[in-house]
């Protein structure tokens, strides 16, 4: 059984779509069922997902020219790697823009503490736990989350230091 059957399997009404396409698996869970879903790709020994690879976020605000609609606008996407076995696992959360919220993994996977203070940055998506969610690429004084797909390119932003 693929991991991704296994998350099917254990979370039948979290799931809200998958795919897999040459071993490339993906489910887009309920964002409430993160946590459990996390815990048990993590506590399961057929599964073993102990490497967090990477957490990034996707802004479908013009998706495909706006032709196609989503009823989100963000996902926060996980990529899963299990060292022993060697599978892999993309998990998708969609985030609403009114209230753009998920939990933090931190406690499961520790690396994923700058990630999620990344996402928070560029995307403003803010995760329930972290312990301390601040900027980590752009300074403090910085206004808006620079990779949101309504920031306007040419925003001029408050000068930091003496002006020469």
């Amino acid at each position: 059984m693929t991991p991704l059957e296994r998350v099917q399997e254990q979370f039948k009404p979290d799931i809200l779509e998958t795919h897999a396409f040459r071993g490339d698996e993906t489910a887009l869970i309920r964002p409430q069922a993160l946590k459990a879903v996390a815990q048990f790709l993590k506590d399961t020994p057929e599964l073993n997902f102990n490497f967090l690879m990477d957490l990034t976020a996707v802004d479908y605000l013009f998706y495909a020219g706006g032709r196609v609609q989503k009823d989100h606008r963000f996902e926060v996407v996980y990529h899963f790697f299990s060292l022993k076995h060697k599978h892999r696992l993309r998990i998708k959360v969609p985030v609403d823009e009114k209230n753009p919220v998920v939990d933090s993994l931190i406690s499961l996977w520790p690396a994923a503490n700058w990630y999620e203070r990344e996402v928070w940055d560029m995307f403003g998506i803010k995760f329930n736990g972290h312990p301390n969610l601040k900027r980590i690429l752009m300074y403090e004084e910085f206004q808006g989350h620079a990779l949101r797909k309504d920031y306007p390119f040419n925003k001029r932003q408050p000068l930091i230091g003496p002006l020469n």
